[in-house]
């Protein structure tokens, strides 16, 4: 019988086991659970970690795209064919790792968005208010074209500071090889100058 990995989560962390019989079991509250109890911690902002009762790997990634699967199926879903199909593109491409950071970053910035956006509407109208979605919601649609103008101005001046960036390491790696020939490659300075 092959060893079980010794379990190295962090106390501060909830953690949850995956069973073969495809069962959660919260080992917090020595109970089974299910995708939309995680779901709920995640909308808590809980940390937990899934890993597989037998082998101890890490599935956390795999139930939290589950989950993202389920809401995509029901309702109205986030992403749109095309956006999907733009993020499988990026895959294996040399930007991979840019775009999970660049995506990241400016998902985080939308919900610090919405958390003000909630937290002013609080100091407004107080606990009887109408419910924070439906602020959010109002807000979006009063400022739907501003902020999809804001949003493409943003797209736009991202697009143009990577232009620039590809174009600042090109001219760094060409001087980093001045002087240097290379067989088939023009002499610095064009192909009638002399080396």
């Amino acid at each position: 019988m092959a060893a079980i990995p010794e379990d190295k989560t962090d106390p501060q962390v909830r953690l949850i086991k995956k069973y073969p019989n495809r069962r959660l079991y919260d080992t917090k509250t020595s109970s089974y659970i299910t995708l939309a109890d995680v779901k709920q911690m995640v909308l808590k902002n809980e940390s937990f970690q899934v890993l597989d009762a037998k082998t101890n790997e890490d599935l956390s990634r795999q139930i939290l795209l589950q989950i993202i699967l389920d809401e995509e199926s029901s309702g109205m879903p986030m992403f749109s064919s095309d956006l999907l199909s733009q993020v499988i593109r990026s895959y294996g491409s040399a930007m991979q790792g840019f775009m999970g950071s660049y995506l990241e970053k400016n998902l985080e910035g939308f919900q610090q968005m919405q958390k003000a956006l909630q937290e002013q509407s609080h100091k407004l109208y107080g606990d009887g208010s109408r419910s924070s979605n439906e602020i959010w919601a109002q807000f979006m649609n009063m400022q739907g074209p501003a902020m999809q103008g804001l949003m493409q101005a943003y797209m736009e001046q991202s697009q143009k500071m990577f232009a620039q960036f590809q174009d600042q390491m090109q001219n760094q790696a060409r001087n980093m090889f001045t002087g240097f020939q290379f067989p088939g490659f023009p002499p610095q300075g064009g192909p009638d100058k002399k080396p």
